[in-house]
């Protein structure tokens, strides 16, 4: 099965709007997708209005709209199912836990992402407990 099978692209809970969800199973650690977008000055990103900027280092972040970036289409969850980490200048998603077809797939934004965009409006992430 290939990358682009293993996920789909699918209306999200109520008020998320689309999300990412697994078509195929996944294990814990197995990489599901790279985050990827036009690489900026994180400078220049500290100005934008994009909701979809992901830092690479304190010099580099990538914009990833989900029209150029499947992984933009990730929501975040206070109890998250996948994470991402920073290698060589890319992003890879990854599974933290089993992640059974047809469970969306999830990231914790991060407390900054969380207390500028999520918080004032409230979380609706649909987690037991949510972050502060």
């Amino acid at each position: 099965m290939n990358e682009a099978q293993k996920y789909e692209v699918r209306e999200a809970r109520a008020g998320t709007g689309k999300g990412l969800f697994a078509s195929a199973d996944f294990t814990k650690d197995e990489f599901i997708v790279e985050y990827t977008g036009t690489k900026i000055p994180t400078a220049e990103a500290d100005i934008s209005k994009s909701r979809y900027l992901f830092e690479l280092d304190k010099d580099w972040t990538l914009d990833g709209p989900p029209q150029i970036n499947v992984a933009g289409y990730i929501n975040h969850s206070c109890d998250p199912n996948a994470e991402a980490e920073t290698q060589d200048g890319h992003i890879y998603v990854s599974a933290i836990k089993v992640i059974r077809a047809g469970e969306e797939i999830t990231i914790d934004y991060g407390d900054e992402y969380f207390d500028e965009f999520i918080k004032p409006v409230g979380c609706r992430c649909g987690a037991k407990k949510h972050r502060g």
